[in-house]
């Protein structure tokens, strides 16, 4: 059985970070992994791991920005369509790996996830190899700096899961730049001082973050918001999809956990044959005597 996760998420969201520390775990573990680049952006210097399949390889945003003179944006989508036409490239590519676990970095475009085709029709070519995938979509910290913003990263996140409809993880990137000392010698973190049950109303989104009463003093906002905000709390609470892992690639533990817990939603390991033990002779005692 082979294993696939996409790690998605807004540009900045610290996904090839992730990727990186992703492939030093597995490689830590003994397990066998492989990076996958989708990016037809991404910098090669930027990868400390050498990319096992390489969208630039098809194809690459700088050509297709010389040549058709695109901007980067449509750029991307223009690689994406190519891709989309020559999806037998990356079958063939993808063909030669056994009980292997394939990283696949994408990038970070959302519409390439809310409502564009390609994803999900890799995500199909992916299932039909039978390839086990699972997504991640990771959210910066720092959309616990203001609720409105994390609320849009909740919403984009929330689009994405029913789009590509596979087993997914949300993941809370960056929780580095979060302290709870105000005496911290680096200043503080970026986005301010925060307690633990602050943080914990952000990992498990809670709609009232954002629900306010007509009239309300604290309330700071255009009245005229006021029905869209009740909109958005009912259709969270309506539809409870989105939840967070906390992530700090500064903590062994912090990667570990996130990591169990994308094992256990691809069931990683629990189809595969125990194997057999082979043959013992004579000379398997020798360290013995």
């Amino acid at each position: 059985m082979r294993y696939a996760v996409l790690v998605t998420g807004p540009a900045g969201a610290g996904k090839s970070t992730f990727a990186k520390s992703f492939m030093t775990h597995l490689a830590a573990s003994k397990r066998t992994g492989h990076l996958v680049n989708l990016d037809p952006a991404a910098d090669p210097s930027s990868f400390e791991y050498e990319p096992t399949i390489d969208i630039r390889d098809l194809i690459s945003l700088e050509d297709v920005m010389s040549e058709l003179e695109y901007g980067p944006n449509g750029g991307i989508v223009y690689c994406f369509e190519y891709l989309l036409q020559n999806m037998d490239w990356l079958e063939e590519e993808l063909g030669g790996y056994e009980d292997d676990y394939l990283i696949i970095d994408c990038p970070g475009q959302i519409e390439l996830y809310t409502h564009h085709p390609f994803i999900p029709t890799l995500v199909q070519h992916l299932s039909r190899m039978d390839i086990r995938t699972c997504a991640t979509y990771l959210i910066e910290s720092q959309f616990m700096e203001d609720k409105y913003k994390f609320f849009s990263g909740v919403l984009s996140a929330m689009s994405a899961m029913v789009n590509l409809e596979i087993p997914w993880i949300n993941i809370m990137s960056k929780m580095d730049l979060i302290t709870l000392n105000p005496e911290d010698p680096s200043g503080g973190a970026r986005n301010g001082l925060r307690k633990k049950k602050d943080i914990a109303r952000y990992l498990d989104p809670d709609p009232l973050l954002i629900a306010t009463t007509r009239g309300d003093k604290s309330d700071k906002t255009n009245p005229r918001f006021h029905a869209l905000n009740q909109a958005i709390v009912q259709l969270i609470e309506d539809h409870p999809l989105v939840s967070f892992l906390p992530l700090d690639l500064t903590d062994t533990d912090s990667l570990e956990y996130v990591i169990s817990h994308i094992d256990y939603t691809m069931q990683y390991g629990e189809s595969e044959e125990p194997k057999e033990p082979h043959d013992l002779d004579e000379g398997d005692f020798q360290d013995l005597e």
